[in-house]
Formats: structure tokens, C-alpha cells, sequence
């Protein structure tokens, strides 16, 4: 999934960065920002116990899953459902083809997102639009009359969050949609299978204030990637968040925005991010914090360095870093950035 901020081509910089500041001694890390988890699922792949946490409800479905879920899925309520799981070598696939080949329905994603919805919006193709209002349903009537279980539900639904993120008629966010059908989101959308990583520890997944569950969870390594810039990923994101909460909520405006009030960052806040950003290294529980930001954020080098010292021996990495596509023309115009990985060692 094409994401805002994503470190998916900085994991092998932050993982050597901190295999040198803890010299390899750490057996958990917390993904504090988690986004789309791929700092979660890396650490989790190289055998660490997970803690992740995200305010944005679809980043905690696809981190309940991605990080949540450590044993084979078995979809032994949906035998009588779907005839050919039993005899499925790949129970998920299975599950995901049926699903792929329902019908259509005309719901809340079609009505409201889709030109034959009547409201002028275009995020989906109609047929795309009813493909996913019908599995999205599907999935909650499967798991509300007990035929999948918790792990296998977010399982499902994280799919379906990634392959309607695939032919979404968008410029990679969902702040605007395009005026006619880009190719990509003429494609029928089909159900493709996340990736289960298996796992011998348990992990934990929140969906809650950041700074609340860094001052409640103990961790050897906690990192931190929070917004740079005051832009929410709520707007940005707002329709997952509304196929991943299934509320059919009222929306407003040229793009059908959704109420976000109790989702804002206060990271996104020129005005209450260095008070936020302190209370959290201040009240933090980890021997190591390290923290993803560029030069460009609305937290300045001399505030990270003055407060961060304030818990230990400080020091930075640096590596360039190619933008995000979809902020091309816009604030900046440079293609790169410098990200810094900031740390502490907490005394």
C-alpha cells in the first residue's frame, strides 16, 4: 500500500541502527506510529516480540493481523459455507477466491464513492464500489454468527483493505479522487491473501493514544514515527477507515469526508507538538527510543536534541530520502529529504 511517511525502503538503515546503538541486545520493540506495520512485521520476522499501536482504525487492522496473528488460520466454520476448503492445501486463498466472486451489492462504498452512486464521487468503479460493500458485509456476517474467529476476521478484512487500496481511482490518498477511471482502478477488484507471518511469542496491538501506551508499555527498544507536518492522516486515509470500521457514517463535502475530530494528532499541531513530544520521552518505559523525523518537520533538530537529552546519552543517523510521490509539486520541490533516526540510550 502506497503510504505517507511508510519506512519500507528505510528497514534495513533502522534496523542496523539499532543493532549498533543496543549492540544487538533487545528482545522487543514497539512500533508506537504504526502505520501500514512494516517496521512491526520486519522486527517481528527477525524473531522480536511486537508491541504496535496506531489511533487510525484501519492501521490497526492491518497491524491486529500483520503483527496479531502468529498461528495458521484454519476457517473450520466456513466448511459447510464454502465445499472445497476442506480439501484446500491453502485454507486462506480458498476463502479469499469465494469472496472474490460473490456478487455485488449497492451499499454504503457504492452509494456514496461511486459515480453510479448518484453523488458525483468517483473512488471506485461501480463494480468495485458493490464488490466491496458485499465483502466487507460478508465478513462481518461470517464473524457476528460466530463462523470465523478474531484472528481469521482481521485476516479477511486486512485483505480487503490492501486490494481495494489497489484499484482505488486516486492519486495514491484519499484526499481527492480522479475525474475519469485511471487503469489501474478499472480492474476488478479481486480478494488477494495478506502475507501470515508466523511467530513463537505473542504480540501486542493497540488502537490508542500514543502517548498513553508508551507510558503503559515496557520495551526494550520503542520507536517512533509521528507525523511531520499538519497533515492528518485521517483525510487522507478517511475511506479506509471507513470500510475498516463498517459504521456508515455521515459524511460531508466534495470528497464525503467522515468526522475525524477524535483521531487529530496533536503531532500535526505547530502550536502542541514539542509539549506532546516531550510528554512522551518524558514518560516513556524503554532502555532505547529512537525516532524517525526529517528536516522538514514541525519539530525543529535543537527542540528533538533538547528533549530527548533529557532522558539520556543522545545522538542521530542520517540517510536521504526519496519523498512521497504524492507530495510532488506541492510543499516542496526537492525529491529528497533527510530523515534523521534520532536516539536515546534512557539513563
Amino acid at each position: 500500500m502506497n503510504y505517507i511517511g511508510s519506512k519500507l525502503s528505510l528497514l534495513d538503515f533502522i534496523e542496523k541502527s539499532v543493532d549498533e546503538v543496543t549492540s544487538g541486545d533487545y528482545a522487543s520493540v514497539c512500533d508506537l506510529f504504526a502505520g501500514t506495520g512494516a517496521v512491526g512485521k520486519h522486527f517481528k520476522k527477525k524473531g522480536k516480540k511486537i508491541v504496535s499501536n496506531d489511533i487510525q482504525t484501519y492501521s490497526y487492522v492491518l497491524n491486529r493481523h500483520y503483527i496479531g496473528n502468529r498461528k495458521s488460520l484454519e476457517f473450520n466454520g466456513l466448511k459447510q459455507e464454502i465445499s472445497d476448503l476442506d480439501k484446500s492445501d491453502n485454507k486462506i486463498v480458498t476463502v479469499c477466491n469465494y469472496l472474490t466472486n460473490i456478487p455485488g451489492e449497492d451499499g454504503f462504498i457504492f452509494t456514496n464513492y461511486c459515480l453510479g452512486g448518484g453523488q458525483g464521487r468517483q473512488y471506485f468503479s461501480d463494480e468495485n464500489g458493490k464488490k466491496c460493500d458485499a465483502i466487507r458485509d460478508t465478513i462481518e456476517t461470517w464473524y457476528k454468527a460466530g463462523k470465523i474467529n478474531k484472528d481469521e476476521y482481521y485476516c479477511l478484512l486486512c485483505s480487503l483493505l490492501e486490494s481495494i487500496d489497489k484499484v482505488a481511482n486516486t492519486a495514491s490518498v484519499y484526499g481527492a479522487f480522479l475525474k475519469s477511471l485511471k487503469k489501474s482502478a478499472q480492474k476488478p477488484l479481486e480478494l488477494i491473501p495478506v502475507e501470515l507471518i508466523l511467530s513463537e511469542h505473542e504480540h501486542l496491538v493497540f488502537n490508542d493514544d500514543a502517548n498513553k501506551v508508551a507510558s503503559e508499555q515496557y520495551v526494550d527498544v520503542l520507536y517512533l514515527d509521528p507525523p511531520y507536518n499538519q497533515r492528518q492522516y485521517a483525510t487522507n486515509y478517511h475511506l479506509l477507515e471507513t470500510i475498516a470500521k463498517n459504521d456508515n457514517p455521515e459524511i460531508h463535502g466534495k470528497t464525503g469526508l467522515r468526522e475525524y475530530k477524535q483521531q487529530k494528532s496533536l503531532y500535526c499541531s505547530r502550536s502542541q507538538v514539542k509539549k506532546t513530544f516531550s510528554d512522551l520521552i518524558v514518560n516513556a518505559k524503554a532502555k532505547y527510543i529512537f525516532l524517525s523525523y526529517n528536516n522538514e518537520g514541525l519539530l525543529s533538530l535543537e527542540n528533538i536534541k533538547e528533549i530527548m537529552s533529557s532522558r539520556g546519552d543522545y545522538g542521530f543517523f542520517t540517510k536521504d530520502y526519496r519523498r512521497f510521490k504524492a507530495d510532488a509539486g506541492r510543499d516542496y520541490s526537492a525529491d529528497k529529504t533527510v530523515e534523521y533516526l534520532h536516539y536515546i540510550k534512557c539513563a
